[in-house]
């Protein structure tokens, strides 16, 4: 049998870059974005696309039916700098949806993938080398809804046999879309201004070190984790996933080798707090042990794929 999948959260960042590998990998009739308000790309719209609430368990229900779904990626979610400014929002939104999108793999079987991020930590977690089971105690509502989240995802694999599966993203850098307020975001804007502007004020420390990951990689370990043997997994929180680890001035500096004339000034808002609970380097041995996790970009190809792509992307605006 086919897979057929859906995806909710289609515009944001991953699911614009996940939706055109699924559909080049299960064929562009079988893949179905799902999106809410926001206006979907030329590249989206090459195939089913559906608009609707992702909150809405009916609906949800009756999307699963109409396309008979046999894989979910659930990756609708308020992130971390807008979920301090509207903590029941990122709530109902994070958590509401993950619960109505569990509660339907129960009853019509489909396997599920569900997006945790390094926001679980905290600032009791270890930051340097941070391990896969650790102290789990978040600062913000995002964080919170993740850690709720993936402790409901075990359960419902304890509890019922789900399928659900789970990587803790880090920070995500890529050209395709552009950045949407979160704390890392910092690394994809730094770009835009370089090109556009040849100057930007950071809103992090210079020292800031931050773990992160290309959306190529992003993509190739969702996909390799949901190709993964279910026998040969050991977790069901969610994965701990790892790239690199650079501060801002370690960005800038790789930045300039290319944009000589780029100037960067520091303005820490309140975000620098946020980026102080999370971990400056994780430890993703579990996810390289268990299903063969490795990454392709290190910081000088991740410098080079961010400017060689926004600067294709701008000549076709």
């Amino acid at each position: 049998m086919s897979q057929r999948v859906l995806v909710t959260g289609a515009t944001g960042q991953i699911g614009s870059e996940l939706v055109p590998a699924l559909r080049e990998r299960y064929g562009r009739d079988n893949v179905i974005a799902l999106v809410h308000s926001s206006s979907p790309s030329e590249e989206l719209k090459a195939g089913i696309l559906e608009r609707g609430d992702a909150t809405d368990k009916a609906f949800l229900a009756s999307l699963i039916d109409k396309y008979e779904i046999t894989v979910v990626f659930h990756l609708v979610g308020v992130l971390s700098a807008k979920g301090e400014q509207d903590p029941q929002l990122a709530w109902r939104v994070n958590m509401g949806s993950l619960k109505h999108v569990l509660d339907l793999a129960v009853e019509k079987k489909f396997r599920l993938f569900w997006p945790s991020s390094i926001a679980v930590f905290g600032p009791t977690t270890p930051r340097d080398r941070t391990p896969q089971r650790t102290i789990l105690e978040p600062s913000t509502m995002y964080g919170v809804t993740k850690l709720a989240g993936e402790a409901l995802c075990s359960y419902y694999h304890r509890k019922y046999g789900v399928d659900v599966r789970s990587l803790r993203y880090p920070g995500i850098i890529s050209y395709k879309t552009p950045p949407g307020g979160g704390t890392t975001d910092y690394a994809v804007d730094i770009f835009y201004k370089a090109l556009q502007q040849g100057r930007y004020e950071c809103f992090l420390k210079e020292d800031a070190t931050l773990p992160m990951l290309s959306m190529d990689d992003a993509v190739r370990a969702t996909l390799q984790l949901m190709d993964a043997p279910a026998e040969k997994l050991t977790v069901r929180t969610s994965y701990n996933l790892a790239a690199i680890s650079f501060s801002p001035a370690q960005l800038a500096a790789e930045i300039k080798k290319r944009v000589p004339a780029l100037v960067v000034t520091y303005r820490p808002d309140h975000r620098q707090a946020i980026a102080e609970s999370w971990p400056r380097v994780i430890d993703d041995s579990v996810a390289r042990k268990d299903w063969g996790w490795k990454h392709e970009h290190d910081l000088p190809k991740l410098v080079a794929y961010m400017l060689d792509g926004l600067n294709e992307k701008f000549k076709k605006e």
